[in-house]
């Protein structure tokens, strides 16, 4: 039986933490800035964890 493959698109998109959480970028920050508040475009700036709910499915998309 063949490996499994990781799912490119996940993996270059979340990162495993040392704990073993994963850790995302915030969504809204790519375009249509202008009516955004400087305070809403600050705080996308911050990376954030992933869901408990979503980081087993996200961990078997990124396995090597």
């Amino acid at each position: 039986m063949p490996k499994m493959k990781s799912n490119r698109g996940a993996a270059k998109t979340f990162k495993v933490t040392g704990s073993g959480k994963v850790k995302r970028n915030k969504a809204f920050k790519a375009h249509i800035l202008t009516k955004k508040s400087t305070k809403t475009k600050r705080k996308l700036r911050k990376a954030t964890l992933v869901s408990d709910a979503d980081s087993k499915r996200v961990k078997q998309m990124i396995q090597k």
